[in-house]
């Protein structure tokens, strides 16, 4: 439209919209940045960065009754405590609806960054084995790209960002541009080397993480202090504040735009293209349509697909950009399985010096190159090894002096294991509109339908099962394993829904995360997914994303956009 100030327009600023923002304005487009909730200021608006529990209000504990309130979900998350509830919404505020007899739960962060300020930081790339699992083994459908197209993409987006690792060789888990890794601890070592003994074919490696062992892009190193979920005011992890919004705001071509909610976005029905992008302000309810010419969506999996539903209108009444009929279809989760803990004797003079925020991983080994599981699939582990400190008193039955000179001395070391798998693509796992229910805006709530399925849970035993056996082959004394798999939406992970492929009848992206339907929508935060690989996924949001903006830009310069 000749009477919008920007060339685009980037909804949401967590992981993807923040690498969105970054790359247009470097290829020189006027963006207008638009996030749901309010400005955050690095630094100045994480106000637990460094406080020890004992300096908190509820002493690191938080007020539990207010949590089970307003909070009921958003504290299922491993990074929710006192010092980091601030960074997840209001359960209350900001209600959904779950189908009878399913359970999900959605974890979600409004603030500038969005939930990039509370990520896992895990980074690792998906390989050809991934790309093609839906295709081998008929569950899903093909994904349109090969690890070809998006491996140029995942080295510009760690060359920026700084990833911590070291290069296995691993053909299934392909190696990256890293900063060196951070050391392992001595448990680990001794893991690593009994584990790799035992069993032929296994890795145990370092976590491959954006976090950085040495000064990077005028970003300082990390200095160990721990709590990364509170916020980091030195930026030594990635987040959209600590890297891409400043890279973009440095061009003097973003405008960003706070506390400010996306009700819709408008289509003219004769070229099928977005002309508009309807707007609430969360703070005065003020009503407003913005002009667009294009139009990023990245306001994370469920947000932009209650989005694209809530724009339904005469020409796609089930949805924008839906005439596959398959928008809100195959919600996807990494299966969070069983955590496995194992006590070891031993190594008593040694200690760890800081916090260190990464740990080791297991690539998968399961089902690769031939099926030798009764599941399809497969999946790896994530955990670290630590010794146990004073925080282990609240187990302890001593009291008084006992107990001080108990906790006088550091515990045993531990090692843990989480196991994390991939799930099968499937197509009744969806989100709808309930549009009987709105929330305090008026918009319809969003409705979720999810259920792991037989195959999933099998692998959980099969994840337990192998835990339990490398946890002892590395020397344990002890084992303790939670069999349980963790809700739909708990591992943080929510994908899928717009998902990418060749054929417009099966999906709704095509492989540059360009609508089939709408020329000037891009999607490229979780929803674009077609599979959820075990590995984290945000590593490959932020390539996408950056290939899509590269692809977007080509086709406006040549005018065929």
């Amino acid at each position: 439209m000749k009477d919008s100030p920007f060339d685009v327009i980037v909804i949401g600023s967590g992981i993807s919209g923040g690498w969105a923002a970054k790359e247009l304005t470097e290829r020189g487009l006027r963006t207008l940045l638009i996030e749901r909730g309010p400005k955050i200021v690095p630094g100045d608006d994480y106000p637990f960065e460094h406080k020890a529990p004992w300096e908190m209000p509820f002493r690191g504990l938080g007020d539990r009754r207010r949590y089970e309130r307003d909070q009921p979900v958003q504290q299922r998350s491993r990074n929710f405590d006192e010092g980091s509830a601030h960074f997840f919404v209001n359960d209350r505020e900001n209600p959904y609806q779950t189908e009878a007899g399913t359970e999900f739960s959605w974890l979600r962060g409004y603030q500038l960054g969005g939930r990039s300020l509370t990520w896992g930081r895990a980074a690792l790339r998906f390989s050809d084995f991934d790309f093609e699992e839906n295709k081998r083994d008929g569950h899903g459908i093909d994904w349109p790209i090969r690890y070809a197209d998006l491996a140029p993409w995942y080295d510009h987006v760690e060359r920026f960002i700084g990833v911590s690792g070291a290069r296995e060789g691993i053909d299934t888990l392909p190696d990256g541009e890293f900063l060196p890794p951070f050391p392992m601890n001595c448990i680990e070592e001794q893991a690593k080397a009994r584990i790799e003994s035992h069993f032929p074919g296994r890795k145990f490696i370092h976590t491959r993480s954006a976090v950085l062992t040495r000064d990077h892009n005028g970003r300082a190193a990390c200095h160990l202090c721990g709590p990364c979920h509170r916020g980091c005011s030195t930026g030594s992890f990635f987040s959209s504040q600590s890297s891409t919004l400043p890279a973009a705001e440095a061009t003097g071509r973003l405008t960003v735009m706070t506390d400010t909610i996306v009700a819709g976005l408008d289509v003219d029905p004769a070229t099928r293209r977005i002309v508009g992008v309807r707007t609430v302000n969360s703070q005065t309810g003020a009503h407003a349509t913005l002009p667009a010419r294009l139009v990023f969506l990245n306001a994370s999996t469920l947000g932009s697909l209650h989005i694209l539903l809530n724009s339904r209108n005469d020409t796609f009444p089930h949805g924008l950009a839906n005439s596959s009929g398959f928008l809100g279809r195959g919600l996807m989760d990494t299966v969070k399985g069983p955590v496995i803990t194992g006590t070891f004797s031993g190594h008593e003079d040694f200690q760890m010096l800081g916090n260190r925020p990464t740990g080791i991983y297991i690539p998968r080994f399961r089902n690769i190159g031939r099926t030798d599981t009764d599941f399809l699939r497969g999946y790896g582990y994530q955990g670290s090894g630590s010794r146990e400190l004073w925080t282990r008193g609240t187990q302890s039955a001593a009291f008084g002096a006992a107990l001080k000179a108990e906790l006088r001395k550091p515990g045993p070391w531990t090692l843990t294991l989480g196991a994390m798998g991939e799930p099968l693509p499937n197509d009744d796992n969806q989100a709808r509109l309930d549009t009987g229910k709105v929330d305090k805006w008026g918009l319809p709530q969003l409705r979720i339908a999810f259920r792991w399925g037989t195959n999933e849970e099998r692998m959980a035993q099969d994840m337990a099962d192998q835990g339990e056996a490398m946890i002892r082959a590395a020397g344990a004394v002890a084992v303790q394993t939670i069999r349980e798999i963790k809700p739909g939406g708990e591992t943080n992970h929510e994908m899928g829904g717009a998902r990418m492929g060749n054929d417009p009848r099966t999906s709704v992206l095509n492989r540059f995360n360009q609508a089939h339907d709408v020329p000037n929508l891009f999607i490229t935060d979780g929803a674009c997914m077609t599979s959820s690989p075990c590995q984290n996924p945000s590593l490959t949001y932020m390539a996408l994303t950056a290939r899509a903006v590269d692809h977007a830009v080509a086709r406006m310069k040549a005018g065929s956009l």
